[in-house]
């Protein structure tokens, strides 16, 4: 089948971007979205020209380096589907698809479809450690945890920290990111020693970073690729009004 792709080309920060368009783009529908980008790619070189730059690394939706907004959503049309993940039989021969990169203050794009998520690593790097005792590993029972508690940790430390969320977010809010960070951690026992620390911190540097507040319109949750719940939002709203609290 044939597309019409019309890609975000951006040179550098400084540079003014636009899209581009390429016609009659020839697909297979076996295709991963990622191969298809590559196919152009190959295209764009043998014409002596500057191939579309874009992110991936591991392919199998876990890395989440593979961000992209498909004709206005991130990672596509398909839910709970990272962008490596989608493939071209999801779309119709003679489509056109607008790809562009995640759009945000705190994404600045580095290059056409490569944005700057550095801004999700500080994040992280201002909750901290935890304190655990070293030497030989403790016995997986010597711990109990409720199960149910332990599926809610499972389930938000799922998050691959693609951005989706702030991209989805007419506020270009990474409250989502940031509560499943915080939750997976604070559901545990493990978690319990800094968790006021934790919460408080991350929070703070989210806000530094330039992120917008959450108005709870459910975006972030629906454009997900692992899924992630509303639910780790609240959790930490509470968490982080008890540190507040308590700073007092």
């Amino acid at each position: 089948m044939k597309l019409t792709l019309k890609v975000w080309r951006q040179k550098d920060q400084k540079s003014k971007g636009s899209l581009e368009t390429y016609p009659n783009v020839d697909v297979d529908p076996h295709m991963s979205f990622l191969e298809m980008i590559d196919v152009v790619n190959e295209q764009l070189i043998t014409e002596k020209k500057e191939p579309i730059a874009f992110e991936h690394d591991c392919r199998e939706g876990i890395c989440g380096a593979c961000s992209m907004v498909i004709n206005g959503r991130p990672h596509g049309p398909m839910q709970g589907t990272t962008t490596c993940q989608l493939h071209m039989r999801h779309f119709k021969d003679g489509d056109t698809v607008a790809i562009e990169p995640f759009r945000s203050k705190a994404f600045p794009v580095i290059k056409d479809l490569v944005v700057d998520r550095s801004a999700f690593d500080r994040i992280i790097q201002s909750g901290g450690f935890i304190s655990v005792n070293t030497g030989q590993a403790q016995d997986a029972n010597s711990i109990p945890i409720e199960k149910g508690l332990a599926d809610k940790a499972f389930s938000a430390a799922s998050c691959i920290g693609c951005g989706a969320c702030v991209a989805a977010c007419p506020n270009a809010s990474a409250m989502l990111f940031t509560s499943a960070k915080v939750s997976h951690l604070a559901l545990l026992p493990q978690g319990d020693v800094e968790a006021e620390k934790r919460v408080f911190n991350m929070v703070n540097q989210m806000d530094e970073e330039g992120f917008g507040m959450c108005s709870n319109t459910g975006a972030c949750e629906v454009d997900c690729p692992k899924e992630i719940s509303l639910e780790n939002i609240a959790r930490m709203n509470r968490a982080y009004l008890k540190s507040s609290l308590g700073k007092d």
